[in-house]
């Protein structure tokens, strides 16, 4: 009888503690922008009152993203990202009865370069222009932008969800390297993301003059002329060096990444053990009375030298070497530093810019809901592991899904993927020496994606307002928007070339 009595109250608090979860989420998405951290905030405090130990700040991701941030504001203050994007609208402009296919493919490489979807902002204006000029539906070209913004994150070198699943604490520690992760999302989402497109541009009804709101606007005479050719305003001098300097960087944070890979190992690490003393003696007996003496001490072997040395078990190695968390920060810093100094920007203009704003905005949501999620989830990681260990390895595809419904509600690919890809590891019981079930991680990354379900996104909301067609529309029912259907068959479709390729690179 006491044992029922104690799961119906464990039972009763795992719902409590659901409902908070999700209620701050909810509140938060209600709220909008930073506010959808303010009430992640909220949400672990309620928990922890509930009786739960507070889960880990992010801070990683969320340093990667505010040191990519200010490298990116600092080249738009340049003029770099105006260079960027007027190039991008020419070709758009050029070839405009491709535009549903070269607007996702615009917005998938601004988001790769720059490591942020935030970039996808200056080209909703410009793609709504050149489908209105073909008489097609902006939200067709539209929706896949969007989307492809949000999924090109999985495969951005730069990108904090891509740093961290690279990292020690993903599979990187189950001995798979950086570029070999690359070399598998790069292709997969991309591909994902064009399908979508041809298969909008095969089945959509395309026709702009069909819709009943672009009619009903267009005789209220809401919906301006297009124009047919692009005012691209004078760049500063500077414009195209920060764009270099800043790629030049971007290649100099793959380099490194790819050296410090285990299988790589250009770069390798040296170790402080905290106590460390070196015997050039080969006596056995004395190595055994040391640790005899202390038994948290261990005797190791230099494998170079043959050198024996003390080592104690108590205070874990240190890392000498530039982990890829720091080794990104310290390259945005630089690249920040160097735009500054070489195109003689005003640094004060840095913190007002569009890229800064919504990358600080997204920094707070971060802190808030991640905080949040890993609260919830480091409190149940047995539940968690007890119940999907086995569930995922006889059905793979399940952890593709479980990522898609926790990025919908953690609104961040690196957040998510910081709060349940250890977990899954744990649960599927991997490790460097035991990692043959790695490609299901792998495979299912681009699931992470989903933050469109809801639409509250920024870049969602920004293209429903520019659309002043109208067919950029959120419906009664939420879900019921242009958004959904294009995102969910690209993050299938990435999934699902993630598990015929990621097999066979690993």
């Amino acid at each position: 009888m006491c044992l029922n009595t104690r799961k119906v109250s464990m039972d009763f608090m795992l719902i409590l503690e659901i409902i908070v979860l999700l209620g701050a989420i909810f509140l938060g998405v209600k709220l909008g922008g930073m506010a959808i951290g303010y009430a992640g905030g909220l949400g672990v405090v309620i928990l922890t009152m509930l009786g739960l130990k507070a889960g880990s700040i992010p801070w990683d991701v969320i340093l990667i993203i505010a040191s990519v941030i200010s490298a990116i504001a600092a080249m738009q203050v340049a003029g770099g990202l105006d260079y960027l994007v007027q190039l991008a609208e020419k070709l758009l402009r050029k070839n405009p009865k491709y535009v549903n296919f070269l607007a996702p493919t615009v917005t998938y490489l601004l988001t790769i370069f720059a490591g942020t979807g935030h970039t996808a902002f200056s080209m909703i204006p410009v793609i709504a222009e050149v489908a209105k000029g073909q008489n097609i539906k902006p939200s067709v070209p539209l929706s896949i932008a969007v989307v492809s913004s949000q999924i090109a994150i999985t495969a951005s070198p730069v990108s904090a969800a891509v740093i961290f699943m690279a990292g020690d604490m993903a599979l990187g520690g189950l001995g798979i390297s950086y570029p070999i992760l690359l070399a598998i999302w790069i292709p997969t989402t991309f591909l994902g993301c064009m399908i979508t497109a041809l298969i909008m541009n095969l089945f959509w009804n395309l026709k702009l003059d069909s819709d009943p709101v672009y009619k009903d606007r267009l005789a209220k005479g809401l919906v301006a002329e297009p124009q047919k050719e692009g005012k691209y305003k004078e760049l500063p001098k500077g414009a195209k060096t920060s764009v270099l300097i800043f790629f030049i960087g971007i290649i100099a944070v793959v380099f490194y990444a790819t050296a410090i890979s285990k299988n790589v190992a250009l770069v390798k690490p040296s170790y402080v053990t905290g106590y460390e003393k070196v015997y050039q003696s080969k006596d056995a007996a004395k190595f055994d009375e040391i640790i005899a003496a202390n038994p948290n001490i261990k005797i190791s072997t230099d494998k170079d030298t043959g050198v024996k040395y003390v080592e104690d078990k108590s205070k874990p190695k240190k890392s000498l070497t530039l982990a890829r968390d720091g080794a990104i920060m310290s390259f945005m810093l630089i690249i920040g530093a160097l735009i500054v100094m070489i195109c003689k920007i005003d640094v004060d203009k840095i913190p007002v810019q569009s890229t800064f704003k919504s990358g600080m905005t997204a920094c707070i949501c971060v802190l808030g809901v991640a905080w949040l999620g890993d609260t919830f989830v480091s409190n149940h990681t047995q539940e968690i592991k007890d119940f999907a260990g086995n569930l995922v390895k006889q059905y793979p595809a399940l952890l593709s899904v479980a990522l898609f419904f926790a990025s919908m509600l953690l609104y961040s690919q690196a957040a998510t993927a910081k709060a349940l890809i250890p977990t899954v590891i744990v649960a599927l019981g991997l490790s460097a020496t035991n990692n043959g079930d790695a490609y299901i991680l792998v495979a299912s990354f681009a699931a992470v994606s989903a933050l469109f379900v809801l639409p509250t996104y920024p870049t969602l909301l920004g293209a429903v307002q520019m659309d002043d067609t109208g067919t950029t529309r959120i419906g009664k029912y939420v879900f019921n928007h242009p958004f959904f259907i294009p995102g969910v068959l690209a993050i299938a479709f990435s999934v699902t070339f993630g598990f015929v390729l990621a097999p066979m690179m690993l």
